[in-house]
């Protein structure tokens, strides 16, 4: 049996992925070595940071394209895993990998078993991940609403999106969501938002503007560019932003760093409105909030005051087209590919269950 895998062609020149910064390739499987496991990945995580590594240079031609992963433990040699455990981990986009002693993580992202008891698995590299904990960390750490406070966020229907419109709402504050399509917007009133607005419209800036009566106390920002000009003159005194992305300039062709554009571009506001900014790493998060936000967040999900939407794509072939769809905004909700069946996923006969 061997292995699949997608590995960096090259560096990207410029702009959205296309098929030739990709390399597919079919590899002898690999063997777990002492305090190592082999993994089968069910799950991969497609996120919009991992086109910025690729673009910056992190991730070099011939390295197996990055991504966090729901994976199956097949041979364990690793103390504290046996065969048949569920686990997050990071194999990339492949259909099997290592995890353990020599092999590399990313930063923060260190294995770790799943309950299958508590959530769907899928849920670990979503609402109750590292998509989950930016939400909180950008919101409630950074932020610190308060009952009454105006949220603006953009990219409100993507995955970390969906989750900061709904902590919003419970923690009492009016809740404004950007998104695109009407499809979506439908959507963001089924979570409760107060108000919904399409970037799409021709009156974007003076629809955003109504919607926003008494200004812009907090601004999560996941898109830049045109969405960010109109979020500007609406930001109040003292009010807060989480820089999470800017995911309408990581296709940008002349060099800039879109982060430093994007500062100069708001620095005089910034300045005469005292607006605190905050760059949202969550990798920063992990060791002091992870715990505190697994719990939170748990009993919001066991409750239903959260609900979770995923866009789930097969086949680990397709993951290069689906990843430039999700960039351009053609997803809804949170993307993962489904690499190979879910054994969590059966009927009352314990008979498999198609995602």
């Amino acid at each position: 049996m061997s292995n699949v895998v997608w590995r960096l062609a090259r560096k990207p020149p410029a702009g959205w992925p296309v098929a030739e910064d990709f390399r597919w390739q079919h590899e002898i499987m690999p063997e777990p070595g002492p305090d190592q496991m082999l993994t089968r990945t069910i799950y991969l995580s497609l996120d919009p940071y991992q086109w910025g590594r690729r673009r910056s240079g992190t991730e070099q031609p011939g390295d197996i394209c990055h991504g966090r992963t729901v994976s199956e433990v097949l041979r364990s040699r690793l103390k504290g895993y046996v065969d048949g455990d569920i686990v997050f981990n990071t194999n990339g986009w492949q259909a099997y990998g290592l995890t353990g002693a020599s092999v590399d993580v990313f930063g923060y992202m260190f294995p770790r078993k799943i309950d299958p008891q508590r959530a769907p698995i899928s849920t670990a590299i979503g609402i109750l991940g590292m998509l989950g904990l930016t939400a909180y960390a950008g919101l409630v750490v950074q932020c610190e609403p308060k009952p009454g406070d105006t949220i603006v966020v953009s990219a409100a229907s993507g995955g970390v999106g969906q989750v900061v419109c709904q902590l919003g709402r419970i923690y009492g504050c009016r809740v404004v969501a950007i998104a695109g399509s009407n499809e979506k917007l439908e959507y963001l009133k089924s979570l409760g938002v107060d108000a919904v607005v399409s970037h799409r419209s021709a009156d974007f800036s003076e629809e955003l503007r109504h919607a926003c009566p008494d200004g812009c106390d907090i601004y999560f920002e996941n898109v830049g560019g045109a969405v960010f000009d109109a979020v500007l003159p609406l930001l109040n005194d003292q009010s807060r932003i989480a820089l999470c992305g800017l995911i309408s300039q990581y296709g940008n062709v002349d060099g800039q760093d879109p982060r430093s554009r994007w500062r100069a571009v708001g620095s005089a506001v910034f300045e005469r409105n005292r607006v605190s900014v905050h760059d949202l790493f969550v990798g920063n998060f992990v060791a002091d909030y992870q715990d505190r936000f697994l719990e939170e967040m748990g009993a919001y999900v066991r409750a239903g005051e959260v609900q979770y939407l995923e866009d789930k794509r097969h086949g680990l072939e397709n993951t290069p087209e689906v990843f430039a769809q999700m960039l351009r905004g053609e997803n809804f909700g949170k993307t993962l590919m489904v690499v190979s069946e879910d054994p969590t996923l059966t009927d009352a006969e314990g008979r498999q269950i198609a995602v």
